[in-house]
């Protein structure tokens, strides 16, 4: 069985939805995994000669190209210039942000709520911890920037402020 077969084997089972084929020859043992139904990435996790007169072989993981459409967007400079005069509020640790302070209750703020130094903006979950993000100006929320239960990195903007 030579590389490119081994190849369109992996797209086969990557197409099919399987989970994790194993074939069998009388040469090679090859287990094909998926890895998850999202990114459909695969790996074969062995190939073993199994008679003497095959030259032994590394396991080969193909390299599986990212189907998904990039997504081009213009830059408005205008935008950025408005944005100038607003403060960004930014996440002071990696987790998942959270509008609100339980799924029964309301968000903290709302876009055009009034809001002063010390008041509550968020809340971001990090390894079961839930860490209340305080505003640190007054101002009026103009934007908030995540989605709900979305995952966060350290310096990321959460809201605009407007501070005047």
């Amino acid at each position: 069985m030579d590389l490119k077969e081994i190849q369109n084997l992996i797209k086969f089972v990557a197409k099919s939805g399987a989970s994790e084929v194993k074939l069998e020859m009388e040469d090679v043992k090859i287990t094909i995994k998926t890895t998850s139904e999202e990114n459909r990435e695969t790996t074969i996790l062995q190939q073993i000669p199994v008679s003497n007169s095959v030259t032994p072989q590394p396991p080969v993981v193909p390299q599986v190209q990212d189907t998904a459409p990039t997504i081009v967007q213009p830059v408005k400079t205008d935008a950025a210039d408005d944005n100038s005069k607003y403060i960004t509020i930014k996440s002071p640790i990696i987790g998942t942000f959270y509008r609100k302070p339980s799924p029964d209750k309301s968000n903290f703020v709302e876009i055009g709520d009034s809001i002063k130094e010390g008041d509550v903006l968020c809340i971001i979950e990090a390894m079961k911890l839930f860490n209340e993000i305080e505003s640190e100006v007054s101002g009026k929320v103009v934007k908030v920037l995540v989605d709900e239960s979305s995952p966060v990195e350290f310096d990321q903007p959460l809201f605009l402020i407007d501070p005047s």
